[in-house]
């Protein structure tokens, strides 16, 4: 930000900032944390102070994502503890078998990257790229409206004084906003019991149509605590399910990124309501912070969603709904075996169905659940098309996004049934093309169909587990 040589409006906004953040103000800095929702201890507060007095200096128009991989690695290192040896030999025994049961339960072919086990710090180190992904359009869009606002509020003749302290709030209200996600994803990492547990592919693996499967030993152990079921049960199921998950998205090589895309076109739709920041400026009282961290905590700036949102919010949740449902079902006939597994399954629904309360602050930080709404629905769905056509049909459907059910097929399954029976005249007719291909059982498992020019696929015969350069597993 340039400096005002006169001494003018530049170098009185840049004094008072530097009194807040050096505690000469009115505002005390702990109450600023609580209002963001992050926590008052005096390390915490001397650290945003920190980061807030860099941010003030800082010359970039970008959020700093640094700040978060940083907080979410301390506060998921915070809560780890080494798992037992044999604690780590049990689950890695559960994998295996979950594998061989899981070739029983369907055809989709077995993974190419060995699973692995991961601690809590692995997982917010190496799922955080995602998140910011899916945060970054929102935080872009609350640091351009705190820029607006500012701009729209004063006199015409402080109009250069503000696009100078615009650059300021913009810098402090990323580095705010990188601060939330990284304890976001902190706290995340104490719910979630496995790569796939939020129903996104989360973990990288070797390109953009590969997926790691992952467990953590650490939460799968506290899933376990209360339920009155042994936990080689539980290790069992949870592996399953994991690794049910993790097929899934490499078989359908199309849709992580088809969801992935879904929900950052969903999130750059998001617009800041600027004149809730306009009243909250002008009503806010210092010493009392409280309608502040109602509104950063309530997501009270987000608007009410347009229709277009509605529209692709509801293509997302169905998405988010089969996939959910599909891993249900599979996992149910693949651990048939286990006594206790429609309890491990309904506790496995209702979590999925809640939320914990990290994910519900991510929720209400983006504006965004990843909550599969209609989970049960979309298990019957396949329930029914499992029972009727076979599980090899049942898988065909994840071959072409084109063949991808609809809401209306969760509710009535009739014309899926009809088209895996070969009547073509129960698609529409953009799917032709699709079922032609799948009815001649030229789709299949294969790659994806590339453009002119593109290099094709490598076969998976030539895939290792000794290629993939997966995080390293817990020491004992």
């Amino acid at each position: 930000m340039a400096e005002d040589p006169l001494g003018g409006p530049d170098d009185e906004f840049r004094e008072l900032l530097r009194r807040f953040l050096s505690g000469q103000g009115d505002l005390d800095p702990a109450k600023l944390a609580g209002a963001a929702g992050l926590p008052t201890d005096p390390l915490m507060v001397a650290r945003l102070l920190g980061q807030l007095q860099k941010a003030m200096n800082a010359s970039g128009d970008g959020v700093d994502w640094s700040l978060a991989r940083d907080e979410s690695g301390r506060i998921a290192a915070q809560g780890s503890i080494r798992s037992s040896a044999a604690e780590l030999e049990q689950l890695r025994q559960a994998l295996n078998v979950a594998a061989l049961w899981l070739d029983e339960a369907t055809s989709i072919t077995q993974l190419t990257a060995e699973p692995t086990l991961i601690t809590r710090a692995d997982w917010a180190r190496l799922t955080l790229p995602v998140w910011t992904q899916l945060a970054e359009p929102v935080a872009d869009s609350i640091a351009a409206s705190l820029t607006s606002a500012l701009d729209q509020q004063v006199p015409e003749e402080l109009k250069g004084m503000v696009a100078n302290a615009g650059q300021v709030m913009r810098s402090l209200g990323g580095t705010l906003f990188s601060l939330q996600l990284g304890h976001v994803v902190g706290q995340l990492s104490a719910e979630v019991v496995s790569g796939g547990d939020i129903g996104i592919p989360l973990l990288p693996g070797r390109d953009d149509t590969d997926v790691q499967a992952a467990l953590l030993p650490q939460n799968v152990s506290a899933f376990g605590v209360g339920l009155d079921i042994a936990a080689d049960q539980v290790q069992l199921y949870l592996a399953v399910r994991e690794l049910a998950h993790a097929r899934l998205f490499r078989h359908a090589r199309w849709l992580r990124q088809h969801l992935v895309s879904a929900i950052t076109d969903y999130a750059r739709g998001i617009s800041i309501d600027t004149s809730r920041i306009e009243s909250l400026a002008a009503e806010f009282d210092p010493a009392n912070p409280e309608s502040l961290r109602e509104a950063l905590t309530s997501g009270a700036l987000i608007p009410p969603k347009t229709d277009a949102q509605l529209a692709a919010l509801g293509r997302l949740e169905t998405t988010l709904a089969l996939i959910d449902g599909w891993v249900d079902v599979v996992t149910a006939r693949a651990t048939a075996r286990l006594p206790k597994a429609d309890a491990i399954a309904e506790t496995v629904r209702r979590r999925r169905a809640a939320g914990g309360p990290a994910e519900s602050a991510f929720a209400t930080l983006v504006g965004l659940e990843l909550r599969p709404r209609r989970l049960r629905e979309a298990a019957a769905f396949w329930a029914r098309i499992t029972d009727e056509a076979g599980a090899d049909a049942r898988d065909s459907l994840w071959a072409h996004p084109d063949l991808l059910p609809t809401a209306d097929d969760i509710d009535d399954p009739s014309r899926v049934l009809a088209v895996l029976a070969g009547d073509t005249t129960a698609a529409p007719d953009a799917l032709d093309e699709a079922l032609s291909a799948l009815l001649a059982d030229e789709t299949g498992d294969r790659p994806i169909e590339r453009g002119p020019g593109e290099a094709p696929a490598e076969p998976d015969a030539s895939d290792s587990p000794d290629d993939q350069d997966g995080p390293a597993e817990p020491t004992g």
